[in-house]
């Protein structure tokens, strides 16, 4: 997980440049995803990159990796896309979707959609709340609930 981790803060600190005129972002992140009455607990992290849309809205696009706690899990890769409001001058609200790839070496990939919310703390720091529902096209479908902590640039 470590690795992961730093080689998302590596890519981030990359991409960080001078000349982007909005804001790349890395996050670690935990919670719990369910399904079929079982529940186990999720950890990750991701690196991703919001364009202003105005002045009250935006829209971006992340790379994730995030595993179960569950023995026989592997990591799942995420790409997402991402808009949605600003509400005020550290405030986000926004929709999410995207593809994941499989937790287990059983399992399949998921499309998945959600919703989250985003809060500026001081300058360069963030946390956030978010949902997400995966869709695996059974009765089996997932839901997952994460809260991240990051470092915008």
């Amino acid at each position: 997980m470590r690795k992961i981790i730093f080689a998302l803060a590596a890519v981030s600190a990359l991409a960080a440049t001078p000349a982007l005129a909005n804001e790349t972002r890395v996050e670690v992140r935990g919670g719990v995803i369910w399904s079929g009455g079982s529940s186990e607990d999720v950890w990750g992290g991701a690196v991703g990159y919001d364009f202003d849309l105005g002045s009250s809205a935006f829209a971006g696009a992340e790379v994730s990796g995030d595993v179960i706690g569950a023995s026989g899990s592997k990591v799942a890769f995420g790409f997402t896309g991402r808009a949605g409001a600003k509400l005020g001058e550290k405030s986000k609200l926004y929709a999410a979707g995207g593809y994941t790839t499989e937790f287990c070496t059983a399992c399949g990939g998921n499309w998945h959609a959600g919703a989250g919310f985003e809060q500026g703390f001081g300058k360069n720091f963030y946390g956030k709340v978010e949902y997400r529902h995966f869709f695996d096209g059974t009765f089996s479908d997932a839901d997952a609930v994460v809260v991240g902590l990051g470092l915008k640039f």
